[in-house]
């Protein structure tokens, strides 16, 4: 088969990936907020991810609950998620070669596999009395290298599924899914915790992981030509990080992405379980679960609003506002001494969230080729290897000033930080969504 001959194959395939949408690409601003919706494959990634999102944070509040309940530690618990960023860590350095390497979708199935084994046996030995923090460690681990792997995967997809003009509004759409997930996940724990236990709703966990496979097998993945990567481990990260350190714009985006997992998503985490307890008086879970879904439908706005977002250009301006306005909406959470007033904020909160997370995401897409989207991914998420200080830092903290004065510091801070970043770096305030849209 010559050269041309491979080319045309390929040209082909990627089109048939999109054809049974009847869709192209667009300029942007063009074809509606939901058009990417209509590419049936990308309807099977979005609906396979909220099932995974919503299995991730029925999981959260269930560990996190079940580890404070064992301990009543706020240390343990950001050492939890140390335990879970160390595991990431350690999956990074093979990531990108794995997802270059090998078949996406047999990837997919496997890590799937592994991940609902997992579930099932941490499942087994909690109904059968075997609680024990030790346990939750291990279960933390695997699962903490399954959605590394998972999330680097997921968002290759969506460019291989998506004409590149319409990829804002599905990396939003994807973000909106999240959101979703994350009122219904939190809610759904809350109630199992209260009916089943922590055992057996990881056994629920592990039903809807055979639905996750089942989205995995009806999608169509195309198969493009990819630059196959040989190389080690530490040459691979070595590659991603040479890119982000070389382009500018990938080098700020990614630099502004490492102040989430540090300063505001602790804050989300680790701090809940505390909150319910010590300043709502909560025992039975109820509480934490009311928490973390109010985040979540301030995150479906958020995630509806930023479909609309991609008619402006000034998405850099949007990024550093819509964080700073995060730190200011968790520093008003601090003083908040009623329920109620403290579910609307928290509403806030996720909408500003969602509106940087999804900024920040599909920037930093847009600025990476398509050779090196694999391998620069996975060196960007290195950066949610910081997590782990915040998360100390906000257990720890909470320990020792209690959680309404560590979420002073760490969201105060925050907004320091994002006027510095407003008033220092040009190429934020000067961003263009257009500038990146051609790129490949």
């Amino acid at each position: 088969m010559t050269e041309n001959s491979k080319i045309d194959t390929n040209s082909k395939q990627d089109i048939a990936a999109v054809s049974d949408a009847e869709t192209t690409s667009a300029p942007m601003g063009q074809g509606g907020t939901f058009i990417s919706l209509r590419i049936k494959n990308f309807r099977y990634l979005v609906t396979g991810s909220m099932f995974s999102f919503g299995i991730q944070w029925i999981q959260s509040v269930i560990l996190n609950w079940l580890v404070y309940d064992i301990t009543g530690s706020g240390t343990m618990l950001g050492t939890i998620n140390l335990v879970a960023s160390f595991s990431s860590f350690a999956m990074l350095f093979v990531t990108g070669i794995m997802v270059d390497y090998f078949n996406r979708r047999k990837l997919m199935l496997t890590e799937t596999a592994i991940v609902f084994v997992a579930t099932i046996g941490l499942g087994l030995l909690l109904v059968k009395g075997y609680s024990y923090v030790w346990l939750v460690i291990i279960f933390t681990l695997v699962c903490g290298m399954v959605q590394t792997l998972d999330s680097t995967l997921r968002q290759v997809l969506i460019f291989d599924l998506v004409p590149r003009s319409q990829t804002p509004s599905a990396m939003a759409l994807n973000q909106t899914g999240w959101s979703l997930m994350r009122v219904l996940g939190p809610s759904i724990g809350g109630f199992f915790l209260v009916w089943f236990g922590a055992g057996r709703s990881l056994l629920v966990q592990a039903a809807i992981w055979i639905l996750v496979a089942i989205t995995i097998l009806m999608m169509k993945i195309p198969d493009k030509k990819i630059e196959r990567v040989r190389s080690s481990p530490l040459q691979n990260m070595k590659d991603g990080l040479g890119f982000i350190f070389h382009e500018p714009v990938t080098r700020i985006f990614t630099l502004i992405g490492i102040v989430m997992p540090i300063l505001a998503i602790p804050i989300f985490v680790i701090l809940p379980p505390i909150y319910a307890v010590q300043v709502f008086g909560d025992t039975s879970g109820r509480v934490l679960g009311f928490l973390m879904a109010a985040v979540g439908v301030g995150g479906i706005i958020g995630g509806v609003v930023m479909t609309y977002l991609k008619r402006f250009e000034r998405w850099g301006l949007i990024q550093v506002a819509s964080f700073f306005l995060l730190s200011i909406t968790l520093l008003g959470f601090a003083f908040c001494k009623s329920l109620p007033v403290a579910l609307a904020t928290m509403v806030l909160a996720g909408f500003f969230e969602v509106i940087f997370l999804t900024t920040n995401m599909t920037l930093i897409q847009l600025s990476i080729p398509d050779k090196l989207r694999a391998r620069v991914t996975a060196a960007v998420s290195l950066t949610w290897i910081l997590s782990p200080v915040g998360s100390m830092m906000a257990g720890a903290g909470a320990d020792l000033l209690g959680p309404k004065n560590i979420t002073i510091v760490l969201s105060a801070v925050g907004a320091v930080v994002a006027i510095l970043i407003y008033m220092c770096s040009p190429t934020v305030r000067k961003y263009r969504l257009s500038q990146n849209m051609g790129a490949k």
